[in-house]
């Protein structure tokens, strides 16, 4: 662990080389209109409101030139590094980038761009909850559904939604940790849908830090009428 002379440093990664095609756009989600500005404005404004965070590396797709025509964009605490085929690729693109300034130590908020709705308090509850763990975690909220499980469209059982809880981003993890569990996952195929799961794959338990339900992921076009109330809300 990192001793109170060597404290802990922030990073973030934000994988923004999808394209989003259930939104039915040729525009990719991260660079759809929301409020006069674009979905990754808004997540990134955010992120740079928190002083921790040293740097943030947004992974863009290889054949994407619209991040360059913004100018939040150039800002000096960010870098753009290309992406890969799948988000997880992304992650690891970006925690290899930061090889040469991260420690093993060091922590790394992975955050998801189509999710302009997060909280700067949320991402200071994450970081003072998690500090001192071992892992990490992730921002997350209790399941308050009933929710069943069905084969086919037949109901098999009800689950006891009391052990569930939906993720959210950031997550937050140690950077060696997260770059070893993430390779390893990748190397040997597996199902790899947000960091937690690369980390559990590889053995690990990391904590849930309660947030919002407002930090939306925004997947499908009626996402963003609800991006804008949120966003409304809060101004």
């Amino acid at each position: 662990m990192s001793s109170a002379h060597n404290p802990s440093r922030f990073f973030a990664v934000v994988p923004a080389a999808g394209v989003g095609k259930r939104m039915g756009s040729d525009t990719p989600k991260q660079y759809l209109p929301l409020l006069g500005k674009t979905v990754i404005e808004y997540t990134l404004t955010t992120l740079l409101a928190e002083p921790l965070l040293e740097r943030i590396i947004v992974t863009t797709s290889p054949e994407d030139n619209r991040w360059r025509s913004l100018a939040l964009l150039s800002d000096p605490r960010i870098d753009v590094v290309a992406g890969g085929a799948e988000r997880c690729h992304s992650v690891l693109n970006g925690l290899q980038h930061l090889s040469s300034q991260a420690n093993k130590e060091d922590w790394v908020l992975v955050h998801d761009v189509a999710r302009p709705c997060i909280a700067g308090s949320d991402i200071k509850q994450l970081i003072a909850d998690l500090s001192s763990h071992a892992v990490g975690g992730i921002l997350a909220v209790p399941m308050s559904d009933t929710v069943k499980q069905v084969d086919g469209k037949t109901i098999t059982s009800t689950v006891d939604r009391s052990l569930l809880w939906r993720a959210q981003t950031p997550q937050m993890f140690r950077y060696q940790l997260l770059l070893e569990s993430l390779s390893a996952g990748i190397e040997q195929g597996l199902s790899i849908t947000d960091e937690a799961s690369a980390i559990e794959l590889a053995g690990y338990q990391a904590e849930v830090v309660e947030a919002m339900s407002a930090n939306i992921k925004i997947t499908r076009p009626e996402d963003l009428a609800l991006a804008e109330h949120y966003l409304k809300k809060e101004s």
